[in-house]
């Protein structure tokens, strides 16, 4: 099983993420409704196992609580995967969530990058500032190690638009880190 178990703790956050890349139960408490909810929905669309747990400074905002769980959950990934070998590499998926549409292609390489175009109409989802969702893709991006495109292509509820993200992102994710029968690394390189 691909499995990685991260601790991770600072004066702002206390998280503790354990990850399985071929499924498991999940389990999620971010002291951040929606945001639990938009892990969730990561989790299951990726076909991800995941138990995250995170005690933030809540009482200052939502910024450390959602860039330090992206920080959290990237190096998961990127332990997980070890040396990348046998995966697909690559993956790209539409996801639409009622008027809104959303696009997020992924390529587990090594060298983390993040292009990031989306609006969002409405500052909050619940207790989540909506604004947060490229930190959460940053932090996720370089602590993975992997080149990450997300647009939102149209939309005018900030629900929608992040929620479709979230899933677009999973869904590439579950393709990029499929295993496949090569046994080497998907790289004219070699390595990745």
């Amino acid at each position: 099983m691909r499995k990685a178990l991260i601790e991770r703790k600072t004066k702002e956050t206390d998280i503790s993420l354990d990850l399985c890349l071929d499924g498991g139960e999940v389990n999620i408490d971010t002291g951040i409704g929606f945001f639990d909810h938009m892990l969730n929905s990561f989790a299951v669309h990726g076909g991800f196992g995941l138990n995250v747990s995170v005690k933030g400074d809540l009482n200052v905002d939502d910024h450390h609580t959602v860039e330090d769980t992206g920080i959290a959950l990237g190096s998961a990934f990127k332990e997980a995967l070890g040396d990348k070998g046998s995966i697909e590499r690559f993956g790209s998926f539409y996801v639409p969530m009622d008027e809104a549409l959303a696009f997020a292609s992924v390529d587990v390489s090594g060298r983390p990058f993040l292009v990031f175009d989306a609006d969002f109409p409405q500052e909050k989802c619940g207790d989540y500032t909506a604004a947060l969702t490229v930190e959460f893709m940053r932090a996720f991006a370089f602590n993975a190690g992997i080149t990450l495109h997300v647009k939102s292509l149209y939309g005018y509820n900030s629900h929608h638009i992040v929620e479709a993200i979230y899933k677009a992102v999973a869904h590439a994710m579950r393709l990029a880190v499929k295993k496949n029968n090569s046994g080497e690394v998907l790289s004219t390189k070699g390595v990745l």
